[in-house]
C-alpha cells in the first residue's frame, strides 16, 4: 500500500492505494466510519489488493488527515473524494462505506451518479430525510458535548464494546480511538462535526438515489443507533439486497471479515458478468 496526499483548502487528506499497476479505471474505494481510520479495512485491503485496484483514506480530520479545519460539510467530502479519484485516474469506483463512510458514498452518488459503478453499505443507513424523525436530527446536532464530557476511560470501553463482538474488532477500535488519547477535545470535535454534517445533509432533503448496483450489509448485533431498523426500512423501500452477518456488531467487516469479503467478491463478480 502506498501512502499519498491530496491537498484541500482545509488541509491535507492522506490516503493509501494498492495494485496501482493494474491498468484499470475501476477500483474498490473503502471509506471508514466516524472516528475510525484506514485500519478499519485492513482485512479487506490485504485480501483484495492483489485482485483489484484499491483505495482507502483517513477521512478529513481523522488520524493522518489531521490537522484539518472543520469548515466543511458532507458535500465537500464527496467532492474531495472525487478529486482524489481523478488524481488516481479512477473513473469507475465501487464505493464500500462503513457507517459514516456509507453516507459519504451516498453523497458521492448524488453528485456523480454517472461515475459510480457500484455501492456497498456496511452497517450504514440511508441519507434520505424520509427515514429519520425531527427529534433524531436534533439529537445529531447536539452530540459534541456528550463526547467532550463523557469520561475518556469509560468512552474507550463503550466505544470499543459498542461496535464489535470480537476481540480483534474491539482491539482495533481501541487502537484507532487511542490516536486521540490525551486530546479528548479533538475526538469530541470530530464526532460532533461528523454528526452535524450528517444532520445537515439529511435536512437538505436531496434524492440521494443510487443509480448503480448496490448491496446492504449489516451485523445482526449492530446496536449503534438504529442501524438495524434503518437497514430493514432501506431494503424494504428500495429493494436493495440486504445481507445479515451473524454474531457481528456495527463494525461487521472486522467481526466477520471472511464473510464480508465473500459478499464483496460476489458483488464484484456480478458487476463483471453484467459488463
Amino acid at each position: 500500500m502506498k501512502e499519498k496526499t491530496y491537498t484541500t483548502r482545509c488541509g491535507d487528506i492522506r490516503y493509501w492505494t494498492g495494485n496501482d499497476e493494474a491498468f484499470s479505471d475501476e477500483a474498490l474505494v473503502f471509506l471508514p466510519g466516524l472516528t475510525a481510520d484506514h485500519r478499519l479495512f485492513e482485512k479487506q485491503t490485504s485480501y483484495f489488493e492483489h485482485k483489484y485496484r484499491i483505495l482507502v483514506w483517513d477521512a478529513p480530520e481523522h488520524a493522518a488527515s489531521c490537522p484539518f479545519s472543520s469548515s466543511f460539510d458532507l458535500r465537500d467530502k464527496a467532492e474531495w473524494l472525487d478529486g482524489i479519484l481523478q488524481q488516481e485516474k479512477i473513473g469507475r469506483p465501487v464505493i464500500i462505506g462503513q457507517s459514516m463512510g456509507g453516507y459519504v458514498g451516498q453523497m458521492y452518488a448524488e453528485l456523480y451518479p454517472e461515475k459510480l459503478k457500484g455501492f456497498i453499505a456496511i452497517d450504514s443507513a440511508p441519507l434520505q430525510r424520509e427515514y429519520v424523525t425531527a427529534a433524531e436530527i436534533h439529537l445529531l446536532k447536539k452530540m459534541e458535548p456528550v463526547y467532550r464530557y463523557f469520561p475518556w476511560k469509560l468512552l474507550l470501553i463503550t466505544g470499543t464494546k459498542g461496535v464489535s463482538e470480537t476481540e480483534y474488532g474491539r482491539k482495533l477500535m481501541y487502537d484507532m480511538m487511542m490516536v486521540y488519547d490525551g486530546d479528548q477535545e479533538c475526538y469530541a470535535r470530530i464526532s460532533g462535526h461528523g454528526f452535524r454534517m450528517l444532520a445537515e445533509a439529511m435536512e437538505a432533503d436531496l434524492p440521494y438515489k443510487l443509480c448503480c448496483p448496490a448491496l446492504l450489509i449489516c451485523g445482526e448485533k449492530d446496536h449503534a443507533g438504529s442501524c438495524i431498523r434503518y437497514a430493514k426500512a432501506w431494503h424494504r423501500r428500495t429493494g436493495i439486497p440486504l445481507r445479515w452477518i451473524k454474531n457481528a456488531g456495527h463494525n461487521s467487516n472486522t467481526d466477520a471479515p471472511e464473510e464480508v469479503n465473500r459478499l464483496i467478491e460476489e458483488f464484484m463478480e456480478g458487476l463483471q458478468k453484467a459488463g
